[in-house]
């Protein structure tokens, strides 16, 4: 099972601790809700964020930066998933800062090969899952995960070795998306899939200059966007099913 693009309708999902306003409305939706706890050793603006801190393998079991805090990973058992601690540390600048966000579909993962976390890459591949460099670090970032072959990114790197392996991806202009403290944050960051075919999002695409490509593309692939705000849509880190 891929947890970036479930079968069935999440019964947990892992959120940035800072966004309750997004938690509440997840709740409403019979979803319930994970919070993460602030990494100090992060920069503010992706302190919190789930894909920087943490990567589901499925099974119920997860892999986190040995640097998160143990009630965090307290929070992660109680709801029964196994965790298991990689070797990396986060550390505040980037590359530093990029071993977990490990994009994945299907049974193929995305990533800086330089930087991936050993222990995260050996679970990946010891479930069968097939590696493809990319020069990009913040990967699941940019990679707006649609279905298992589908795919959004603002990354031409990414986007064209995709391309090379039969996925099905839009690739978009950078910018639109909101991240406090940047230009701009990455469309991957900003949304997940909660179900089959069900993608929350963190605002509204309007400020997008490719807004009609985007929606155009979702429509395609049979999508039901589940708008989360009506303000303008906001890299969270992800929203990530974890059961």
């Amino acid at each position: 099972m891929n947890p970036f693009a479930p079968e069935e309708y999440a019964k947990y999902v892992l959120i940035d601790g800072r966004e309750r306003k997004v938690g509440n409305v997840l709740h409403s939706l019979g979803v319930k809700v994970l919070y993460t706890e602030k990494c100090e050793e992060l920069y503010d603006a992706i302190s919190f964020h789930p894909d920087i801190l943490v990567h589901p393998l499925g099974n119920k079991e997860v892999v986190v930066a040995p640097n998160v805090s143990q009630s965090f990973i307290h929070k992660l058992e109680l709801i029964g998933l196994k965790v298991k601690k990689g070797r990396t540390f986060l550390k505040r600048n980037y590359p530093y800062d990029i071993a977990y966000n490990v994009a994945r579909l299907d049974n193929v993962a995305f990533h800086n090969l330089k930087y991936t976390d050993y222990i995260l890459r050996q679970s990946l591949e010891e479930q069968g899952v097939k590696f493809l460099n990319v020069k990009q670090g913040y990967t699941k970032c940019n990679m707006a995960i649609i279905d298992e072959n589908s795919f959004i990114t603002s990354d031409k790197g990414i986007y064209e070795v995709a391309i090379n392996n039969g996925f099905d991806v839009l690739l978009i202009e950078p910018g639109g998306i909101f991240l406090k403290g940047f230009d701009y944050g990455f469309i991957g960051g900003a949304m997940g899939l909660i179900g089959n075919k069900k993608l929350a999002v963190t605002g509204v695409f309007n400020a997008h200059k490719n807004y009609e490509r985007i929606m155009e593309f979702l429509d395609k692939k049979g999508i039901e966007i589940i708008y989360l705000t009506l303000e303008q849509i906001k890299d969270i880190g992800s929203i990530i099913p974890l059961i």
